[in-house]
């Protein structure tokens, strides 16, 4: 099972390293974590590359959002889910899960029990703050999405960005954004502007993170403009 090909070029060299790793084995299905195409492009070159239509797997709020970028390198999934689906193939089990909405609404988890291994992309890394002003993230949701991640079953957690993570890295990802959403809300209670929030705001637990100079004043807009909404 291949969970995002990621694009036309990077199919070539997946796909190449899937039979190298697992010589002569077919591919029996195609995930999408979720609809965007940095992450979701490229099937097609999977599909060439073993032969056969091969069934493409996402959640449903994914299938009108493909439909709608229209684009040759996406094919649509022809195989798509609400909450849970558990793929099984030669003794293995796959389960898909759908936390709610985070970075985008159609966005899955996957975890494989038996290995302890567990993937997801783009709104949860390895100690890296969030990438820029977090296009497409669905604030009203979003902590519950990363409160569940926490309660999956899994030793090791590989991100679509990044190294690798354990349980600990997740949590560590929860409590970020819970005291990023602390600190912007003392700003708005305190009466600033989002260009002070933006200058003034640190979060010096966090100052080692990757990419941390760069996009923790976008994180800080972001999440200032979704409270200043709320209110």
């Amino acid at each position: 099972v291949a969970v995002d090909p990621i694009s036309t070029a990077a199919a070539g060299a997946f796909a190449a390293e899937m039979k190298r790793v697992a010589p002569g084995q077919p591919l029996r299905a195609i995930v999408y974590s979720h609809d965007h195409q940095d992450h979701a492009s490229g099937a097609h070159v999977l599909r060439q590359a073993f032969g056969g239509n091969v069934p493409i797997v996402a959640h449903e709020n994914a299938v009108p959002k493909i439909a709608a970028a229209g684009s040759p390198e996406q094919p649509p999934p022809d195989i798509t889910f609400s909450d849970r689906m558990t793929l099984r193939f030669g003794g293995r089990t796959v389960e898909l899960r759908y936390l709610g909405k985070s970075h985008s609404d159609n966005m899955v988890v996957t975890v494989v029990p038996d290995a302890k291994i567990g993937f997801a992309v783009d709104f949860v890394a390895n100690d890296r703050v969030g990438y820029r002003d977090l296009p497409d993230y669905h604030f009203a949701d979003f902590f519950g999405a990363l409160e569940r991640l926490q309660q999956l079953e899994f030793e090791t957690m590989v991100f679509g960005h990044g190294p690798p993570g354990d349980p600990a890295a997740v949590r560590r990802q929860g409590r970020y954004y819970a005291e990023l959403r602390r600190v912007v809300d003392n700003a708005l209670a305190q009466g600033w502007t989002e260009d002070q929030a933006a200058e003034r705001i640190q979060l010096p637990e966090f100052q080692g993170w990757s990419r941390y100079d760069e996009w923790f004043p976008l994180n800080v807009r972001a999440v200032y403009r979704w409270l200043s909404s709320e209110q």
